[in-house]
């Protein structure tokens, strides 16, 4: 499995941009997780983000919030969703990205929390709240594992701290598209143009947004307005929930197409 950088630079310097899908491991199920994961690599996934639940999750919106409940609530634990990873390393294209909370983290021990994900074949990390005064605790042990972590740019940050976000980031830079939450949306944040010109004046780093991209007419317009990645939460796991599990499945299968097909460049 390759790393989340060398996936999407590898895309962009065929003038492509990546699809990084997102579901809450756990939800309904681990067996549909995995089904989920498999379905994903195999439908336009270039990168796979998947969510470790959590009881407090700050930067999650009410559909992964409910998800991350609903799997806390049949005892998915970390272990467990390492565990599903672990037995997919082996066949799966699309590099794997945990999006984990700071405080399971503390609680385990860095080195060993990340000697772990990276026995389980995980490539890249996302902690929403870990500061960025902070994440050289963290970028510098996980770079020794293999594992690149992706800090997250908000519209609100000042500039120089979007430098400073920029210059540490590793995989990509994860451009928040609104001030806020997770979740669906009707269109994509204003602001998205500008700080899309912006980062690229300031870094040669790939930059994906996320936050709010439910549809595949607002992936291609992140993608036509230059984004390198393309990163949709919400919409997965919603469609992936609906009606039973197979049904789910068929759901995100055939999103994950339509989103793909919407960013691919001819």
């Amino acid at each position: 499995m390759v790393s989340v950088s060398e996936r999407i630079n590898g895309l962009r310097d065929r003038g492509q941009c990546a699809l990084v899908p997102f579901i809450t491991a756990g939800d309904p199920d681990l067996d549909t997780t995995a089904q989920a994961l498999t379905i994903l690599d195999q439908s336009g996934a270039d990168v796979i983000e998947l969510g470790v639940p959590y009881s407090d999750p700050l930067a999650d919106g009410p559909v992964i919030q409910a998800a991350a409940t609903r799997a806390l609530q049949r005892g998915v634990t970390l272990k467990a969703v390492l565990e599903v990873v672990k037995g997919l390393k082996s066949d799966l294209q699309a590099p794997i990205i945990l999006f984990s909370y700071y405080n399971p983290i503390l609680n385990q021990g860095i080195q060993a929390f990340l000697q772990r994900v990276a026995d389980a074949g995980v490539k890249g990390l996302v902690v929403p709240d870990l500061p960025l005064e902070e994440a050289h605790t963290l970028i510098t042990p996980a770079l020794a594992q293999g594992i690149e972590l992706t800090l997250l740019v908000a519209p609100t940050s000042p500039i120089e701290r979007i430098k400073a976000i920029a210059n540490q980031s590793q995989g990509f830079i994860y451009l928040v598209s609104v001030t806020g939450v997770t979740g669906v949306r009707t269109s994509v944040g204003s602001r998205v143009p500008d700080m899309l010109l912006e980062l690229n004046r300031i870094t040669d780093k790939p930059v994906g947004v996320g936050f709010g991209i439910s549809q595949p007419s607002h992936a291609r317009q992140v993608r036509e307005w230059g984004a390198d990645a393309v990163v949709v939460g919400s919409a997965f796991v919603k469609r992936l929930i609906e009606g039973d599990p197979q049904q789910g499945l068929k759901s995100i299968e055939s999103f994950c197409r339509s989103l793909k097909a919407a960013i691919t460049v001819d």
